[in-house]
């Protein structure tokens, strides 16, 4: 069952998504990177010792570039701590901006426009009352990790591809420019707007 899997995250979550991994195949290879320039090193240094070769990007801002997706011979995947209507950066300011009572995480291919990719995974929760962004991120943190638990064996298994969830992206990408722009606040606002984007924007 020999395989390599490529962790795209931090220090401190690669090494306890490594040991889930591990739990499912002790013989796979894992190789934790934090930065482009590690991941491209790894990718496109050369061939691998191992028979499969998957990627997984977890709580990333680092996007990927399109020479590492060609040359990993198959579908690399992202766990994006926001639903398939918030794409992009800093999903769950916008969501409590929004003021929606539903929110989730996404699993999906990683292709060369961010957060477009193919859907394979999705789960919802509801929002509490009067949560502030940090919160969200936290609690839509907590639900990513259990998803990825609950697909660890078959990325640590499996080399075939995932299946379609069928769910769709929608709604804009937004960017750290917008999350940046959305901070600003201005003589010309309510008191009510104000902490409305003090609590989604701090």
């Amino acid at each position: 069952m020999n395989g390599e899997i490529i962790l795209l995250t931090s220090d401190l979550e690669a090494s306890h998504l490594a040991s889930i991994l591990h739990k499912h195949n002790p013989e796979l290879s894992i190789i934790a990177v934090q930065k482009r320039a590690e991941l491209e090193k790894v990718v496109l240094a050369g061939s691998h010792a191992n028979n499969w070769r998957r990627m997984i990007a977890f709580c990333s801002s680092v996007i990927v570039p399109t020479a590492v997706l060609n040359h990993l011979g198959g579908p690399a995947y992202n766990f994006h701590p926001g639903p398939p209507n918030y794409p992009g950066a800093h999903p769950a300011s916008f969501a409590i901006y929004h003021q929606v009572d539903q929110y989730g995480v996404t699993v999906h291919e990683i292709t060369s426009t961010i957060d477009s990719g193919t859907i394979v995974a999705t789960e919802w929760f509801k929002v509490r009352d009067k949560i502030r962004f940090s919160e969200l991120e936290m609690d839509a943190y907590k639900v990513l990790l259990s998803v990825f638990q609950r697909m660890s064996e078959r990325l640590a298994k499996n080399p075939t591809p995932l299946l379609p969830s069928g769910e769709t992206w929608s709604g804009k990408t937004n960017t750290r420019e917008d999350f940046n722009r959305m901070r600003e606040v201005t003589a010309e606002m309510d008191e009510g707007e104000i902490t409305l984007r003090f609590r989604a924007f701090g």
